[in-house]
């Protein structure tokens, strides 16, 4: 997104009773401990420690880009500091709270990518399988370097864009690229030696 750019935050959380909340996670608790199954009720407060670690750094992301100094801010909207961060936009587009469309985030997503230039080529809808293509300049477009430019996409994708469940990329199209020639392997010259000058001719 770029700045200045206005998203709609109309969509408003659903209203909570903390008190309330909080017992019931306990209620919950206790029911599982009268089980009798000591590792039931380990795994569910392991869950729910898991989830407070989650959301906590969530909140403590939020407080920090918020209160960051005015000349570290993202210009232009207020917004775009939270809507750009992974962990945070991950919390919102897990709540149905990201104001910003699927294709806006793909393109947040592939644009934190580093290292990789990606250009979408199509994004299946029944499958969820977003097809991506190499830039001219993302690589080499081997194997590993097509390996290691899918994992860093799937890895932004899933706190941007959840609704790509799978990633495809193509390697660059270098049809068009001239040929190198290998020096020492001219007309007349044996592969592998280097071709040397011609003496030069005394009077």
């Amino acid at each position: 997104m770029s700045a200045g750019t206005t998203v709609d935050t109309t969509k408003a959380a659903p209203a909570v009773d903390v008190v309330r909340t909080g017992q019931r996670i306990e209620d919950v608790l206790d029911r599982l401990a009268t089980t009798g199954d000591p590792a039931t009720r380990a795994a569910a407060e392991e869950l729910v420690q898991a989830l407070m670690d989650f959301y906590g750094a969530g909140l403590a992301r939020m407080l920090q880009l918020l209160s960051a100094p005015v000349g570290r801010r993202s210009p232009g909207d207020p917004l775009a500091g939270l809507l750009g961060d992974e962990l945070v936009a991950s919390l919102l587009v897990l709540h149905d709270l990201h104001p910003e469309d699927r294709t806006t985030r793909i393109t947040r997503a592939l644009d934190s990518v580093r290292d990789h230039e990606l250009d979408v080529v199509d994004f299946d809808e029944d499958t969820g399988t977003l097809r991506l293509r190499a830039a001219g300049g993302g690589g080499c477009g081997c194997a590993a370097s097509g390996t290691t430019a899918q994992q860093a996409a799937e890895g932004a994708l899933a706190c941007f864009a959840p609704e790509v469940t799978a990633v495809e990329v193509q390697a660059a199209d270098r049809s068009g690229e001239p040929t190198l020639l290998q020096i020492g392997t001219g007309p007349g010259t044996r592969a592998g030696t280097t071709a040397r000058p011609a003496p030069a001719k005394t009077p």
